[in-house]
């Protein structure tokens, strides 16, 4: 008799999220190697891959695509060991209503994931050519008929414009019920300050390519991480947690750096022991970020144990954007409008500056108005006097 290994959720995946099946790279009876990969696990922050333990065959399927899942939990067996391989199970057995007249063998079964992607587009199972292995439909053939073009039936049968529906890949749904949790269940008010970055705009330019020889990309991020550090030590509840019977202040400044993907959406990976960094190591880690999120190479670890988060979505544009919603369980998050340049009054002359709108998101169950102003007034203090 070969040996039956469990194929198990690492432990150490995103806290507070939800963990969902993507997909399986291989079928029931598909031979693999060690380190093969074997299942994509998603959350609303990162995807991930879990690979073969050893060499052998997939004995079984315990959770399909599209299913959550929870850290430890089995999620499928691997049969190692001299057998002869296995006949192919597929993962859901029970059949689906077929149109009149098809008798096609490859809509006989299909995966939840499959079933729920086709009554969320309208489309019947025979409109779609099945890929999979023994013609079976995927999740892949289901959006490439979506994509392709394929006539979708108006909900309740009513009638409508013309329109498209685009499957939600599990990012996006997973970053859905993250935001709508937080804004259930923490009072949001958002305050906003003007800064001047005149200072940091000449040290940049002073600096940037010594910076850059030694490895570290200078960008005005590094900049607004450091601020934060400082506003941060001048009201430490901007760096904590509600409970009911206490309110957790954390001794880290672990800053989240929120990061657009695209329409995929989008990922917060953390700089961590930011009070410990000075500029050029800060800037060094977030190229490092930048560069493994393109390539959607970052890990669980990366994303994880955030206490503060900033939004720089004035690099996309922005001006001003109100209320960012708060990475829960964090108590507030930070945000940098576009960098442009404004006509402002000193010295009782008029003169153009590089300006930017920011924001404090706060939870007001921890924070108040004043605390908020406080956090801002010392966040433009230290970009205004960047020395």
């Amino acid at each position: 008799m070969p040996d039956v290994i469990d194929i198990v959720l690492p432990s150490d995946q995103t806290e507070g999220t939800t963990n969902t099946v993507g997909k399986w790279y291989k079928a029931v009876g598909d031979a693999v190697a060690t380190n093969d990969p074997l299942v994509e696990i998603t959350t609303d922050k990162v995807t991930v891959e879990i690979a073969a333990p050893g060499d052998g065959v997939l004995a079984e399927i315990l959770a399909a695509e599209g299913e959550n899942v929870e850290p430890g939990q089995v999620v499928g067996r691997l049969s190692v060991g001299p057998s002869d391989r296995l006949t192919d199970q597929p993962v859901d057995h029970t059949p689906v209503k077929q149109s009149d007249g098809d008798s096609s063998p490859t809509q006989a079964e299909l995966s939840p994931a499959v079933r729920r992607l086709l009554k969320e587009t309208g489309l019947d199972a025979n409109q779609v050519k099945g890929t999979g292995k023994g013609g079976r439909i995927t999740v892949e053939d289901v959006e490439a008929a979506v994509a392709g073009g394929q006539t979708v039936r108006p909900s309740g049968g009513s009638s409508g414009p013309p329109s498209r529906r685009v499957p939600h890949t599990q990012m996006r749904r997973s970053i859905a019920t993250h935001m709508a949790k937080s804004v259930t269940v923490a009072p949001h008010v958002t305050s906003v300050f003007e800064a001047d970055l005149s200072a940091v705009v000449a040290h940049r330019e002073a600096n940037k390519d010594a910076f850059a020889k030694d490895g570290a990309r200078l960008t005005f991020t590094a900049y607004f991480v450091r601020a934060i550090v400082e506003a941060v030590r001048a009201v430490p509840e901007a760096n904590a947690r509600w409970h009911d019977d206490a309110l957790e202040v954390w001794e880290d400044i672990n800053v989240g750096i929120a990061t657009a993907l695209g329409n995929e959406g989008l990922i917060v990976p953390v700089i961590r022991q930011a009070q410990n960094l000075d500029l050029a190591a800060t800037a060094k880690v977030l190229h490092d970020f930048t560069e493994r999120a393109r390539t959607n190479a970052l890990t669980p670890k990366d994303v994880q144990d955030g206490t503060i988060t900033i939004s720089n979505h004035g690099v996309s544009g922005s001006l001003l954007a109100a209320p960012i919603i708060i990475n829960q369980p964090q108590s507030s998050i930070l945000g940098v409008g576009k960098v442009e340049q404004r006509a402002v009054v000193r010295d009782g002359a008029v003169v153009a500056r590089p300006m930017t709108y920011v924001t404090l998101t706060i939870d007001h169950r921890v924070l108040d108005g004043f605390s908020a102003n406080k956090f801002l007034t010392n966040w433009v203090e230290t970009i205004e006097n960047w020395k």
